[in-house]
């Protein structure tokens, strides 16, 4: 455990446990990395949330140690199961407990408050793991045949209860085998790679293709989302997902080339041109479908010439929000080029970010004093740029003259470092705080420049209603027409219904602030109420038009994903009250 402490040293959990418990399965990353908040950032929480050191000498919620053991009864027939297992071959279909379980929950908080609480619910009757698409094919007209329910599991990061097998069923957990690369084509700097396909194994390809593929230099596919350690390359297709180099790179819809899906009708199988004008776009029709029309097999994604050596890293620091985003939308706009990573926080996350990262022990706090910048106002900007390496030290320098401009104080590349250091490993902080009933969510959404101060307001204003709690927000995934708001919430919560009633307040809020659903997340279960309020009912009627056609008898993630089956009475429009 890293950042000892000079006075009371909390009782941060950091045992072994066993590979069979609840905590295995809700516990982020791996199992023997630990995270605790830097001293100052605990005093910093300890204040905020009216607690006190007596408070973290023991824990206050369920460590989650004891082994997983439920009793919900199988209702796939000994036939089906048997038939899978012929599929898949024996050894690669489950139905023990823990293999029920480990792929039945994701990563939002609901999740594991459920699993603390040992509230076990919504699992698969059996866990197939495929090696190929062959076997994909076959246990999906298969599941046909039987109309059997079909989910699909890939990294397990998905926070808007998209993976729960709310019908029982099978799920295909894609980790173990369905994992590998297919084809690399350096000619037209693409990658084609089995949907199960991790992040770090996708990158790990890329940077050794000399030594892999023969090609003549390393690549990137530029897709770092914050769970890229641990989600799948199919996960990021389904949901539209985003990662933290996207304004450079592009979104995961910007990458896709060509997919291919097994699907109640049949093998569904997208070309590889970079463009074409031949109707509607059938791969951006498949993207976001969530497992609803079919499952992902094969991806096709455009790579990038790995070039680290060119990064340039900028953090300046803005007086208040209102001219950090006037200078942000000023950088996208001036047709410089646009930066990999560009992130903007707002002054409630500025704060919580200097401790987390060290900056309020080191000399940078008496320059803020000195410069007249205040704590709880000023607004932390942050970013690097990518590409050739004259652009990249171009668009650094017209950020930088742009910042200055809007009166930013420059910083030393200490605060951006410091961030990368822990992008991808921050996630593994919410289990350590909340074994002690401190909880930690994230909320995103699509907003104009023009909304953007509204939308900020009052989604704000919803999750500050709530006691002693933290509302951090952040400009991430920027355009010139908008950005990404970025919700990270921290409460107290140790009931699971109390935090869905509070995360559906939030939901509530972004809707009728006049944001969208999602930037990036998906819309999963947890978050379909809302869409079709969201989408109009003409036009989420197309999506139910192609429900029909990929999937007529709804075997296919059913149990309201995208809120494609979901009951009239259980939609939330713009002008309806919540209800609980």
């Amino acid at each position: 455990m890293a950042h000892k402490y000079k006075h009371f040293q909390p009782k941060w959990f950091q045992e072994a446990f066993s590979g069979t418990s609840y905590r295995s399965i809700f516990k982020w990353g791996d199992p023997k990395e630990i995270k605790a908040p830097r001293e100052s950032l605990y005093t910093m929480l300890k204040d905020l949330f009216d607690m006190t050191d007596e408070d973290f000498q023991d824990y206050s919620e369920n460590l989650g140690l004891e082994e997983v053991q439920f009793d919900l009864p199988l209702t796939l027939t000994p036939a089906q199961i048997a038939r899978f297992q012929s599929i898949c071959g024996k050894e690669y279909v489950r139905t023990d407990d823990y293999a029920r379980l480990s792929v039945a929950y994701g990563k939002t908080m609901y999740d594991i408050l459920r699993l603390r609480e040992k509230i076990v619910e919504n699992v698969p009757d059996a866990v197939l793991y495929p090696e190929n698409k062959e076997q994909i094919e076959a246990i999906v007209a298969y599941a046909q045949e039987e109309k059997i329910p079909v989910y699909v599991y890939g990294g397990g990061s998905s926070v808007t209860r998209g993976v729960e097998c709310v019908k029982g069923g099978i799920s295909l957990d894609m980790r173990l085998r369905f994992n590998k690369v297919i084809s690399f084509n350096e000619v037209d700097q693409t990658i084609t790679v089995e949907a199960g396909m991790s992040g770090p194994t996708l990158e790990e390809a890329l940077r050794n293709a000399p030594k892999l593929f023969g090609a003549k230099r390393a690549y990137t596919c530029g897709h770092f989302p914050q769970s890229f350690e641990y989600s799948s390359v199919g996960g990021w297709v389904v949901t539209r997902g985003a990662g933290q180099n996207s304004t450079y790179y592009g979104c995961i819809n910007d990458l896709v080339i060509s997919q291919e899906y097994a699907t109640p009708i049949g093998n569904i199988k997208t070309d590889t041109y970079p463009r074409k004008a031949c109707g509607s776009d059938l791969n951006e029709i498949m993207m976001g479908s969530e497992g609803c029309f079919g499952v992902l097999t094969h991806v096709t994604l455009k790579v990038f010439r790995h070039q680290p050596e060119t990064i340039r890293r900028f953090s300046y620091m803005f007086k208040d929000w209102r001219i950090a985003q006037a200078a942000a939308r000023e950088i996208m706009q001036s047709e410089a080029g646009f930066p990999s990573v560009f992130r903007l926080s707002d002054p409630e996350e500025t704060k919580i970010m200097l401790h987390l990262y060290g900056v309020m022990d080191s000399p940078l706090r008496h320059l803020f004093q000195l410069k007249g910048f205040k704590e709880d106002e000023m607004c932390l900007f942050l970013g690097f740029t990518n590409g050739e390496k004259k652009f990249s030290r171009n668009l650094a320098k017209s950020v930088g003259k742009i910042a200055r401009k809007y009166g930013g104080l420059p910083l030393t590349g200490y605060v951006t470092r410091s961030w990368e250091k822990g992008r991808f490993t921050d996630p593994y902080m919410r289990d350590t705080m909340q074994d002690f009933g401190i909880v930690t969510d994230t909320m995103e959404c699509s907003v104009n420049w023009s909304n953007m101060s509204k939308v900020h307001a009052e989604v704000r204003k919803f999750c500050k209603s709530r006691p002693h709690t933290i509302c951090m927000t952040h400009m991430s995934h920027v355009y010139p027409q908008g950005a990404n708001l970025y919700w990270i919430f921290i409460s107290r919560f140790t009931d699971a219904e109390d935090f869905r009633k509070y995360h559906a307040g939030i939901l509530d809020a972004i809707q009728k602030s006049g944001a969208s659903m999602s930037h990036h997340h998906g819309i999963g279960k947890m978050f379909a109420p809302w869409l079709e309020g969201f989408l109009g009912e003409k036009e989420f009627g197309v999506l139910k038009a192609l429900k029909n056609y990929f999937d007529p008898d709804n075997i296919m993630n059913p149990g309201g994903t995208l809120g494609l089956d979901l009951p009239e009475e259980k939609k939330i429009g713009l002008t309806d009250e919540l209800t609980f």
